[in-house]
């Protein structure tokens, strides 16, 4: 059977499985066990424990639990509730300034948990009723806070680059690095648009009128200004070379243990001990998910390279004699199909390997093509048929349709692909941290 013959054969019945709802885990670790016995049979059965467990043999994975522990740690207290009434208090002078307290809050939010869909569990309970509340229609109270949500893969720490960095074999901090000026830039983007809009419909006019003193916002920060502190001592003992991300992970993860234990047990009386018990269940059920999903991504990927199919896309795609940025525009639609249909770990385990070996071959920085990789999977978290965040969003707020969520988060989406366009004519966006704080990679 010939490479493509094969390669189609084992995409149709990866999409067969997940269309009936398998947990991709299984449907990648069944396909591939499936295509291997059946082109090899029962002899290839030794091998695969090997290559199953190959996958999550990595001291770098540390990481993923830990960041996981230390969002599900400020997602369980009062964090983000405290972070939107700071912003508010803050930006209430200005046009549509709840939703762009939202936003700000979605973008902190998502530095301190690097999980999109908690980004948009802990900002859209306290945001969506409060917009809705002064006026802001269903579509952008939900939009924003769906849009607003996907930060969470793109500004350091993000669990997703740490799985890019270990598929890939590069520089888990210089990929921190790239991520979090395009991350601010897409913040502001949506903030741009969330004015223009607010200003076109006359919405967040009433908020003009309510004033905070200085005093009032003042008030507000004590409670969020520690958890940022832990954000930046992370990301500088990450690329000051004085821990490696496994360990500033997890000292990040404790910090925030005690500070939520502190600021809102000792002090605020609305945190008890008890609730560390959901904190590292969640943290184990994430964490579990997202293992094995690395390892049955490690088994496929095993069975296309075993059966030639890897190697005769990577030929077909480097055969193509266009304009480099022809190229780029065709993975980019291919990223984009991909990330309608998965989630964004389970996208970066199986193509990134493939793909980068093309991009640098055509001249295209692999860090600068990690940014465009995760922008293309934040597209996915709020597009159909999956787009995991539009789900969340239902689930706060099922009086809100996800045809109403799907129209207030499409402008945002116009927004990401802005920000790929600006991020290919500027390139030094994203690499311009990285080469400063680390220099150039030879």
């Amino acid at each position: 059977m010939s490479p493509s013959v094969s390669g189609f054969l084992i995409l149709g019945s990866l999409l067969a499985m997940l269309a009936i709802g398998m947990p991709i885990a299984f449907a990648l670790g069944l396909v591939a066990v499936g295509a291997l016995i059946l082109t090899d049979g029962l002899g290839q059965i030794e091998t695969l424990g090997e290559t199953f467990f190959t996958g999550i043999n990595s001291f770098g994975l540390v990481a993923i639990p830990m960041f996981i522990l230390m969002g599900a740690a400020v997602a369980s207290s009062p964090a983000g509730k405290d972070l939107y009434e700071a912003l508010d208090r803050w930006l209430n002078r200005v046009p549509g300034g709840l939703v762009l307290s939202n936003l700000g809050a979605c973008s902190i939010f998502a530095a301190l948990s690097g999980s999109s869909p908690a980004t948009c569990a802990a900002i859209g309970k306290m945001g969506i009723p409060e917009m809705r509340q002064r006026g802001y229609p269903a579509e952008i109270a939900a939009g924003s806070i769906a849009a607003g949500g996907t930060l969470g893969i793109l500004i350091p720490p993000s669990v997703t680059m740490i799985v890019y960095g270990i598929a890939t074999e590069t520089s888990i901090g210089r990929l921190f690095l790239a991520g979090l000026m395009p991350g601010l830039m897409l913040t502001i983007y949506f903030m741009i648009w969330t004015i223009i809009a607010c200003k076109r419909k006359g919405l967040g006019l009433s908020e003009l009128t309510e004033r905070f003193s200085m005093r009032q916002r003042f008030e507000a920060l004590p409670r969020v200004l520690p958890f940022l502190l832990v954000i930046a001592g992370v990301l500088f003992v990450l690329y000051g070379g004085v821990a490696t991300p496994s360990e500033a992970a997890g000292v990040g993860a404790l910090f925030c243990i005690l500070l939520v234990a502190v600021i809102y047990g000792v002090f605020g009386k609305s945190w008890r001990v008890r609730q560390m018990t959901p904190i590292f269940r969640d943290t184990l059920k994430e964490s579990v998910m997202i293992m094995m999903i690395i390892a049955s991504a490690e088994l496929f990927s095993f069975a296309l390279s075993w059966l030639f199919i890897t190697q005769s896309v990577a030929g077909w795609i480097a055969d193509l004699e266009v304009n480099r940025w022809v190229l780029m525009g065709v993975v980019n639609v291919f990223l984009l199909i991909a990330g309608f249909f998965l989630p964004p770990v389970a996208v970066i385990l199986m193509t990134a390997p493939i793909l980068l070996p093309i991009i640098t071959q055509a001249g295209f920085d692999p860090y600068w093509f990690a940014v465009i990789l995760t922008i293309n999977m934040e597209i996915g978290l709020i597009t159909p048929p999956v787009g995991l965040n539009l789900y969340v969003i239902n689930g706060i707020a099922p009086d809100i349709s996800l045809g109403q969520i799907l129209r207030g988060s499409f402008p945002y989406v116009l927004c990401m692909i802005l920000g790929i366009i600006t991020l290919s004519i500027f390139p030094q966006i994203a690499l311009f941290l990285p080469d400063l704080v680390m220099g150039p990679e030879l």
